[in-house]
């Protein structure tokens, strides 16, 4: 992982804000491209898409640039702490801010999060498993919160209740 800000250069410095920003950008050009497939504009879907597919392409230089992707060991135990530190310590907070502050729809939003950012970090575990075994699993992914489950997924979501069909298969 990077080092603690204080001792990064700026050129470090400026690695991790790009990162940060084509991250960002990629997910949001993901985001305009499901609103361009769902009102019909396909090619400005696919524009949308290529551009995400690019700051993505960008952001993994600037990490690889920082030195954050390790071994696919190292990445995995770096995968499970970030995933655990983010379900029980910064989505909690998250969730009784939104409660507070009556935003019940961000609260639920959250809450899923949450409960997906759990079973993640327990897959991470599972897949050494997997390795171990030479085996190779089948993941499928909720649409509606996130939930990934190892296998076939199941008839409704335990996390946010969404019925099988909508699942993906992640390839």
């Amino acid at each position: 992982m990077p080092r603690e800000e204080w001792t990064m250069s700026q050129t470090e410095k400026n690695l991790y804000e790009a990162f940060v920003g084509e991250a960002k950008a990629s997910l949001r050009l993901w985001g305009f491209a499901e609103r361009a497939d769902q009102e019909g504009y396909q090619a400005v879907a696919r524009l949308f898409r290529a551009i995400a597919a690019a700051a993505r392409i960008h952001g993994v230089k600037h990490l690889r640039q920082l030195q954050v992707i390790g071994s696919t060991e190292e990445n995995l135990e770096a995968a499970f702490e970030s995933e655990s530190t983010v379900s029980e310590n910064v989505y909690p907070a998250m969730i009784a801010k939104a409660e507070e502050e009556g935003h019940q729809a961000a609260a639920v939003g959250f809450s899923h999060a949450r409960d997906a950012e759990e079973v993640h970090a327990q897959l991470y575990k599972k897949v050494i498993g997997h390795m171990v075994a030479e085996e190779e699993p089948t993941y499928h992914v909720c649409k509606v919160c996130g939930y990934v489950v190892d296998g076939e997924p199941p008839d409704t979501c335990p996390v946010c209740g969404a019925p099988r069909k909508l699942f993906f298969e992640v390839e």
